[in-house]
């Protein structure tokens, strides 16, 4: 068995506690400050299906609680045409899926039971991507049927 032992003076204790300290100190302002500004950029940390379901009620809709669908998609490096068109109304809701090239989001849909003024089948989709929603739409299930963005549409 050997034995190392190394003398520190108490000064040089010292001075190396005082390192560490700062270091977390460092860390924890920097971890809090990312979460204050994804809170305040709006991007919403959807942890758990419960999450996921608040989150679209916020919008205004009334979704089952459970997915009809879960599923991983990758988004590819450079966006075929259908997609780039897809990456649009994204960007007219403040999400750009070209930030997420190469990467593997999860996708849920819930089924829509509070479109306004129709009896068609509509269905919430959300992009997520480390527990923070990225992308999303409502569509139709009909054939060639409408599809927007998250928010709640305006009723006149």
């Amino acid at each position: 068995m050997v034995v190392m032992t190394a003398k520190l003076s108490k000064g040089k204790l010292i001075t190396i506690l005082l390192i560490v300290v700062v270091i977390v100190a460092l860390l924890v302002a920097l971890c809090s400050a990312a979460k204050k500004d994804s809170a305040e950029s709006g991007v919403a940390v959807v942890q758990s299906n419960d999450d996921r379901v608040s989150y679209l009620q916020s919008l205004g809709w009334e979704v089952d609680p459970d997915p009809v669908e879960t599923q991983e998609v990758r988004v590819p490096e450079v966006l075929p045409e259908v997609l780039a068109r897809y990456n649009e109304l994204q960007k007219s809701q403040g999400y750009d899926l070209c930030r997420y090239s190469g990467k593997t989001l999860k996708r849920y849909v819930y089924e829509v039971e509070n479109y306004p003024d129709t009896t068609d089948s509509y269905f919430a989709t959300l992009l997520v991507y480390q527990d923070q929603v990225v992308g999303g739409d409502v569509s139709s299930a009909a054939q060639g049927g409408l599809m927007q963005g998250l928010n709640y549409p305006k009723t006149t």
